[in-house]
């Protein structure tokens, strides 16, 4: 029986299937792939990684070993791996980001960016970011999340991200978890350490984790801002002018009050409400009854006062029951869109996500390059 042919042309068109899980484009794109032999029944690879202690490497491997293993002929692989030189990551880095300084202020960039900004603190402001960023990468768009509260972080933990991120050079990879790509303060120190900066230390973490972070090209970024209205909300219309808030509030009225507060500084910083969200709206009992254990009404109020303060329209755009699964997913790291998606705050969450992932990524004052003929 003879044996089939292996196609070097098959060999390279497999490999450009194996995507890097940190910057999320094929290997070849990237310089990665240094070198490809074909012989007989056996291909060898040489592969380059990043940084010599590579944190998924064997990831690495074992998908170029797969991809081989699918290509039809090959009986025997081999996977080299070694590191870039220095040159070759100057290069990787020029051909990821041509570019210094923050890509998503760029007029030319199309991510859209939410600020999820709450007036006080408990109000769920995390979970709603981490559940919203899960559900649209479920859906196949490309996400990130700037945890930008510093000094109470949980997103790593809400998104079950264990990852650290890798640094090239000058240039920091985020980890992915759940699809989505992240980074936090909470992944540079140690344990349960406190963060205790003012405010110009605070500004310059948000532009370092925006400007040296790669993220890529991104459909939608999230910053899950402390509460308040304070240095880092600032920061944020400083940094990113066109992102626009998303006001978490609860139905209380003093919650209401306060998250008005927050949605209004908008008048100040030039910026757009997206919209408002009410957590925690209600508690279903047993028999089917809803506790409206925070009161009712704080979402709607808000978006109606931001709607007559702001001279243009807010709308509420979901509101999300209390649920003991979101609480346990949270704890979890497996977010409740994920991991109970039929859950009443799953629905609901959903459907804000609807609402979002139908705005479409901005073209507005876009050059598209376009010249007359003649």
């Amino acid at each position: 029986m003879s044996r089939t042919p292996v196609s070097e042309d098959a060999v390279r068109a497999a490999l450009h299937g194996v995507i890097d899980p940190e910057l999320r484009r094929p290997i070849d794109e990237l310089g990665m792939l240094d070198s490809l032999t074909v012989d007989g029944g056996t291909v060898t690879v040489r592969v380059l990684l990043t940084i010599a202690g590579c944190p998924l490497r064997s990831t690495i491997e074992s998908d170029v070993r797969e991809a081989l293993g699918s290509v039809p002929g090959v009986e025997e692989t081999a996977v080299v791996l070694d590191v870039m030189t220095p040159e070759q990551r100057q290069a990787l880095r020029e051909r990821l980001r041509p570019e210094r300084g923050i890509p998503f202020s760029r007029p030319d960039s199309l991510t859209k960016v939410y600020a999820v900004a709450s007036g006080k603190g408990g109000v769920g402001k995390s979970s709603v970011t981490v559940n919203l960023a899960c559900e649209l990468a479920a859906r196949g768009l490309r996400i990130g999340i700037v945890d930008a509260d510093v000094h109470g972080f949980s997103v790593p933990g809400l998104l079950g991200a264990t990852g650290t991120p890798t640094q090239v050079d000058d240039m920091i990879l985020p980890p992915v978890a759940h699809g989505v790509k992240v980074i936090s303060i909470g992944m540079f120190v140690q344990g349960n350490q406190p963060v205790a900066w003012r405010g110009p230390m605070l500004h310059r973490a948000l532009e370092q984790f925006l400007s040296d972070v790669y993220f890529g090209d991104l459909d939608v970024l999230f910053l899950d801002l402390p509460p308040g209205t304070g240095d880092v909300a600032i920061s944020v219309s400083q940094l990113l002018p066109r992102a626009e808030l998303l006001v978490v509030t609860t139905p209380q009225a003093a919650a209401a009050e306060v998250a008005e507060r927050a949605g209004s500084v908008s008048a100040q910083t030039g910026q757009t409400v997206a919209g408002v969200i009410e957590n925690m709206s209600g508690l279903t009992l047993p028999d089917g009854t809803v506790m409206e254990v925070f009161g009712s009404g704080g979402g709607q109020r808000v978006a109606e006062r931001l709607t007559e303060g702001l001279g243009a329209r807010v709308e509420l755009l979901g509101q999300v029951p209390l649920d003991v699964a979101l609480r346990e997913g949270g704890d979890a790291g497996v977010p409740i869109v994920l991991g109970h998606p039929g859950s009443p705050a799953a629905v609901a969450l959903r459907a804000v996500a609807d609402r979002l992932a139908a705005r479409p990524r901005g073209l507005a004052g876009l050059k598209l390059g376009v010249t007359p003929l003649g």
